[in-house]
């Protein structure tokens, strides 16, 4: 079967890597988790997998390439998954690398173990998966897939602890990197995030004695779940018979959450540490607007990452906010195969330019961010020749000058604009009148730090803008990545 390539326009975007979701304790689980999929789609688009367990029939699978709503709306699939217990994986993989993805890679990963099947669905990244890779490899270990999230099934069937959560311990102590984890055993529901907290998870009460863990407060309100906690940093929670038992096998740390998962990653109607995703958006544009203020006559955003933060900025410059470009909305992520004459048409296949309101005005465009900036280059000259007078950029985040290897897909660093040029330089090379991005400090006061960002001790893993990396990425520098000198 040929699958879709990404389009052109979302490969100038950083991406994040999966989103999991989990139920236990209620009826036709996997139908649960197939909704929170779904409201967890913009995590992971390529593809998605559930498995599912019966008492009757044991643990059962599917997975498939493509948008949960294609696959897993349909009573063929449904029904090979019955059960109380469930947990799903939603996949993004680098645009145009779909067609050489095997499906195997897709998760959730299932092993059985000496005490019984586990399945795992893990949101991150493991900095030394290769490493440990290599030494499972020598041992004796046979991998089924090219993900880094299988190290853990392994290293959970070496472990000599009696029980499963034990084991899992013993594995993800063993692991460096990001992990936010679901896991299910025949008769338990785990959740475990790494020390540090970098990627989200979210705890949910479903009905009487249901449960549910998801990647954000989203996948719990689409299957109307209440709302409980987040799972703190370091914490891993079991949830079997309707109680919930909480340990901390990784000790106490200082949490570095994402900072993008504000800016970008989560949904804007999700809840990030008791602060609304959209507020703090909104948020930014305010302090965009404090700090680079520009006469003009409209902000307009860049559909659709852009709106909250175009909102803030109109608001606090009292300039007008206007949808100066339109955004089709039936196209989705992915397009057909694109031949060359449609891929010249470029971002014009996904945005159009509202040419009544836009022409002879001087307009604000405000975006989220700005990666290798081929596509801040397409919309200027769509703008421009709609017949602006004046095109200013302002971007909701800092420069983007360093690779993440936490779970998110990002090029190599030479790839990205902010790594070998100046801001200046950068609006020269995009061709606008003004660029500017928030600095460090204001993202910080946008998403709730009065002070800005503690230097000594930030409190978000920013190392996409700053270059410090909470967790050095062995795996990388083993293959010569230089990471930034310490000041």
């Amino acid at each position: 079967m040929r699958r879709h390539l990404a389009h052109p326009f979302d490969d100038d975007k950083l991406k994040e890597e999966c989103g999991v979701f989990g139920v236990i304790g209620v009826a036709d689980a996997a139908n649960f988790v197939a909704l929170g999929m779904h409201a967890l789609q913009h995590r992971g688009q390529e593809a998605g997998g559930i498995v599912a367990y019966d008492p009757a029939e044991g643990f059962n699978n599917a997975k498939r390439f493509g948008y949960v709503r294609d696959n897993f709306t349909k009573p063929d699939v449904m029904e090979t998954l019955p059960g109380s217990l469930a947990i799903g994986h939603v996949r993004y993989s680098t645009a145009g690398s779909k067609g050489s993805t095997a499906i195997r890679d897709v998760q959730p990963f299932f092993g059985e173990l000496a005490m019984g099947g586990v399945a795992i669905a893990h949101n991150g990244n493991l900095t030394n998966a290769a490493s440990l890779r290599r030494d499972l490899i020598e041992r004796g270990a046979i991998f089924q897939s090219s993900s880094d999230s299988e190290c853990i099934i392994h290293l959970m069937a070496r472990s000599i602890q009696k029980s499963i959560p034990e084991r899992m311990k013993d594995a993800l102590r063993a692991v460096e990197g990001a992990f936010s984890v679901i896991a299910m055993t025949r008769t338990k529901l785990i959740g475990v995030r790494d020390a540090l907290g970098v990627r989200p998870l979210v705890l949910g009460k479903v009905g009487d004695d249901g449960f549910a863990l998801s990647s954000e407060t989203c996948g719990l309100d689409i299957i109307g779940a209440e709302f409980v906690r987040e799972i703190e940093p370091g914490e891993m929670v079991v949830i079997s018979k309707g109680k919930v038992e909480s340990t901390r096998p990784f000790g106490t740390t200082k949490s570095r959450f994402c900072i993008f998962e504000h800016v970008y990653f989560s949904r804007p109607d999700s809840i990030i540490g008791g602060r609304s995703v959209y507020e703090t958006r909104r948020q930014i544009g305010v302090e965009l607007a404090k700090e680079a203020p520009v006469e003009a006559d409209l902000v307009c955003p860049v559909p659709d990452s852009g709106t909250p933060a175009a909102i803030g900025f109109s608001q606090q410059s009292g300039i007008p906010y206007a949808m100066g470009i339109i955004r089709n909305q039936y196209m989705g992520r992915t397009f057909i195969e694109p031949t060359e004459q449609i891929r010249n048409m470029g971002v014009r296949l996904k945005l159009n330019v509202n040419r009544a309101l836009i022409k002879g005005k001087r307009v604000i465009l405000v975006d989220d961010s700005v990666v290798r900036g081929t596509t801040s280059r397409k919309i200027k000259d769509m703008i421009l020749d709609a017949g602006a007078a004046e095109v200013h950029f302002r971007i909701a985040s800092p420069p983007t000058a360093w690779p993440c290897f936490y779970g998110v897909d990002t090029p190599d660093r030479g790839k990205l604009l902010a790594a070998t040029m100046s801001e200046d330089e950068m609006r020269d090379w995009i061709g606008v009148d003004s660029l500017k991005f928030i600095s460090l400090d204001g993202l910080y006061r946008a998403a709730g730090e009065a002070i800005g960002r503690d230097a000594k001790h930030p409190q978000y893993c920013d190392a996409c803008f700053s270059g410090e990396y909470p967790v050095a990425p062995s795996d990388q520098i083993a293959k010569g990545f230089e990471m930034k000198a310490a000041e």
